[in-house]
Order: C-alpha cells, then structure tokens, then sequence
C-alpha cells in the first residue's frame, strides 16, 4: 500500500504563479506585434506589394491570457491571398500554383524570442 502525506498549502506556488502571470506586459506584446508584422511583410512575396504591406495584429486579452494574432487583410473575391500564397491554389485553366511557405520561417524567430524573453522573467522571480 502507497499512501501520501502533505502538509501546509500551496501559497509559495500560488504567489510564485500570480507574479509570473503579472511579467508578460502588454507593452512587449506590442512590440512583438510589431517586429512578426514587419518579418511577415518583408517575407511576403511581392508581385504588387499590396499582399506584403496588408499584414497587422491584434491583441485579446481576457482575464487569464493575451492572444496576438497576425493577420492579413488583403482579400480578392473573397480569397485571402496570403493564405493562397503560403498553400497554392488552383487556376482557372485546370492548373496548379505551387505555395510557397514564407509565413511560418518568418514568424518562427518573433515566437522563439517571446518563449525566451517570458522564460527569463519567470526565472528571475
């Protein structure tokens, strides 16, 4: 038979957790928000630069979480043309566009330097 004992609480934890969640600033996300624009525009491939200048982000925020989203507003007949060139698509003739993944290589570095900036607050706690 295995049996568990705890004494006191969880406070420590609790305080530890509630000053991590207090680290990530919204100012930083902004500024995140600014550099994944600016790496997704440069990326973008250019025939008319319409695609590459219609890039921005949104940040949500909720009681628990902040969300920023990238997106794309340069639609034509409905079609979200970042989206057809990041995947490819069809033509009208029957034939195939090849995608190009430009989206992902581009946003990887903002993503990687936000885990990295948020794990060296956490720890500095």
């Amino acid at each position: 038979m295995v049996t568990f004992r705890q004494k006191g609480d969880f406070s420590k934890l609790t305080r530890f957790l509630e000053k991590a969640k207090e680290v990530v600033h919204l100012g930083d996300l902004d500024k995140y928000g600014r550099a994944g624009v600016a790496a997704l525009a440069s990326a973008t491939p250019v025939d008319s630069g319409e695609t590459a200048g219609s890039w921005y982000y949104k940040i949500t925020n909720k009681s628990d979480s902040a969300v920023i989203s990238f997106r794309n507003s340069n639609i034509q007949n409905g079609v979200p043309i970042a989206i057809i060139l990041q995947y490819g698509h069809g033509t009208g003739t029957g034939g195939w566009v090849q995608g190009r993944d430009y989206i992902n290589p581009a946003i990887q570095p903002i993503f990687d330097q936000i885990a990295n900036n948020a794990w060296r607050e956490v720890t500095k706690l």
